[in-house]
């Protein structure tokens, strides 16, 4: 298993690089923080596209803070789940101003703590921001894990339990970024392009596309 692992992250690192590269653009904490709190059920693509404007509109967390629901929900309405991730947005940022003084949090706990940000989201800002070393399980890394044999999970935290003993750290943060990118290009959830993957010797899924 061990040889295994090591053969797949070094044939991820030759094939996307070893740069951990966040899909979504921002230019501090507090905007990746939004910005994720937006992805959910939602593309990277998207959500860029809405926070173009976003960002220019809602310059500071205060703005964000003191946003009126109805016109914030208006603001990401082609983002799915937007009623809900409004009011988020704005709890959250109403916290960050008040209790943590106008930063983001670096603990899972402090994280957690905020309106919609679930232990995904926190690790998103853990690994990007802190670069403490974490493991996020969105869609991609919970399906391919499968495949790779890396878990037998379908919860998250699981997941998550059984990658931080599979995965060496320098490849925890790593591993999310290159999975995301092999995930839409060749490990796709529907009709997997074997054939042509680059991973198929290694993986327990081989040919027969769970």
């Amino acid at each position: 298993m061990k040889k295994r692992t090591k053969q797949i992250l070094e044939r991820l690192d030759q094939m996307y690089g070893t740069d951990a590269l966040c899909y979504l653009n921002h230019e501090n904490a507090w905007q990746l923080l939004i910005a994720v709190i937006l992805s959910a059920q939602c593309t990277d693509a998207r959500v860029n596209i809405v926070t173009a404007d976003l960002f220019q509109k809602y310059d500071t967390l205060e703005k964000f803070a003191g946003a009126d629901l109805k016109e914030l929900e208006q603001d990401i309405h082609s983002i799915g789940f937007y009623h809900s991730k409004a009011k988020n947005i704005i709890s959250c940022c109403r916290d960050l101003v008040t209790k943590f003084g106008g930063e983001v949090p670096s603990s899972l706990e402090d994280l957690t703590s905020l309106a919609g940000v679930g232990r995904k989201t926190a690790n998103v800002i853990r690994g990007n921001v802190y670069h403490e070393p974490s493991i996020v399980v969105d869609t991609h890394v919970k399906r391919i894990s499968n495949r790779f044999g890396f878990t037998k999970e379908s919860d998250p935290v699981k997941i998550e339990q059984d990658l931080m003993k599979v995965l060496p750290k320098d490849h925890w943060i790593l591993y999310n970024m290159q999975i995301i990118t092999f995930g839409r290009s060749i490990c796709t959830a529907r009709s997997p392009k074997c054939s042509e993957c680059f991973l198929q010797d290694l993986c327990e899924a081989g040919d027969k596309k769970i």
